[in-house]
């Protein structure tokens, strides 16, 4: 068989359809109805209420609402919808939305609702979502704005056997329900973790947590201290301006911590984007296994204990020395929890901004170093099942996209 033919069917099929011969070309204006999405007006009415699918499939303000728009465009069950616009380098454009709910949602303007006729809906969802066809319209530098004929011109394969189609949709929605509820066991591990810092932590105003080791219930209120009397810490460095290739020696040289290398785990990436070159070593800062850091540009307040010498950028600060007693674990949570309330101050949930001096003047709490122990080692446990579930569910994704790859032939340019 030529590569011609064998591109014409998957690589995997199910025992009964072996046999049934190559997948048919198609094009999705011969097997689906198109319409656009139509703009909402603010007003809303009591009459009806509707999820307003946007370019992100969020309600408006996370509301169910209905519009009073006459237009309005009303997605039923089995309908697709996808993302028209976007921004450079393809962020949201082609991604779908499969309406397993009736009469639940209305669709906005840049959203366009595929209504399909002569096909399997679920197994078109899964062709069609973030298909690189679309994705090459694409350019990284200006708008995207997909037109309704490029839409509907869209082409790809699908097998003469409608059983067939229906299998491969049913056996991926299947795994789909796996993954989604193993997030949302994720999820509960992070509100777990959540419910626990606010309570194994004083909140503004009180000395002592709401909840206590017994072991430690009659050992008073815990030590109130500045930041800036309680540690000493810098920030890193990094020789001027970036970019230049003298300055870095991905093959030999030292692992260089940046903000992207700093992990919402607690832990900086297990290896680091970028190594850099002895004569850049000269001008940056070294720190050992161990140390303690916090990200003060970009992604701030994300902290982290390294697990591997490195040097560290200026984008970063590290803490060098603690003038009390002090379980690192215990500190990096401290830190991090009162990171997640200043945001909550922020407008936008954002901090823009964070230097050396603010970070001098935060007031923190400290109990006995032993209870420090037994509050990082409690948390730490709840990391542990947080990291094994998200790896399980990373795992399951993998899973679906290499099978994915097989159940579709090569030709229908899938990507997820």
């Amino acid at each position: 068989m030529n590569n011609e033919k064998q591109n014409m069917i998957p690589e995997l099929r199910f025992p009964e359809f072996i046999d049934t011969g190559d997948w048919d070309e198609s094009a999705l204006e011969q097997v689906a109805d198109y319409e656009n999405g139509k703009a909402h007006e603010k007003e809303i009415s009591e009459i009806g209420k509707y999820k307003v699918v946007n370019s992100k499939f969020i309600s408006t303000d996370g509301e169910v609402v209905k519009y009073t728009n006459s237009a309005n465009l009303k997605a039923n069950i089995g309908d697709i919808l996808m993302v028209l616009s976007d921004i450079p380098n393809g962020r949201a454009i082609a991604k779908c939305f499969y309406v397993d709910e009736e009469d639940t949602y209305t669709v906005n303007q840049r959203i366009c609702k595929i209504t399909p006729i002569d096909i399997d809906n679920k197994f078109l969802f899964y062709i069609q979502n973030r298909n690189k066809y679309f994705l090459a319209f694409d350019d990284g530098v200006k708008q995207t704005n997909l037109r309704k004929d490029t839409v509907l011109s869209f082409p790809f394969l699908k097998p003469k056997n409608p059983k067939e189609q229906q299998k491969i949709a049913n056996c991926l929605s299947s795994l789909d329900s796996v993954i989604t509820a193993e997030i949302e066991k994720l999820d509960l591990l992070k509100d777990h973790k959540k419910g626990l810092l606010q309570q194994l932590f004083p909140v503004n105003g009180e000395t002592q947590p709401h909840y206590r080791f017994p072991e430690y219930r009659n050992d008073g209120d815990w030590e109130e201290i500045t930041l800036g009397k309680l540690a000493k810490f810098r920030r890193g460095s990094f020789p001027q301006p970036y970019g230049l290739a003298k300055w870095y020696d991905d093959e030999n040289g030292m692992p260089f911590i940046q903000v992207y290398d700093v992990d919402t785990n607690l832990k900086i990436k297990p290896k680091t984007k970028r190594r850099i070159s002895k004569l850049a070593a000269k001008q940056s800062v070294f720190i050992e296994k161990g140390t303690v850091i916090i990200t003060i540009q970009g992604s701030i307040g994300r902290v982290a204990i390294t697990q591997y010498d490195a040097y560290i950028d200026r984008t970063l600060l590290l803490f060098e020395e603690f003038f009390k007693p002090i379980d690192k674990l215990f500190f990096a949570y401290v830190i991090q929890l009162l990171f997640e309330i200043e945001k909550q101050k922020a407008p936008g949930g954002i901090i823009k901004t964070i230097t050396k001096e603010v970070l001098t003047s935060f007031n923190i709490h400290l109990p006995d170093i032993l209870e420090q122990q037994k509050i990082a080692l409690c948390l730490s446990s709840v990391d542990e099942l947080i990291e094994s579930q998200t790896q399980k569910v990373k795992a399951l994704k993998k899973h679906k996209k290499g099978l994915m790859q097989k159940l579709f032939p090569k030709v229908n340019s899938l990507t997820i």
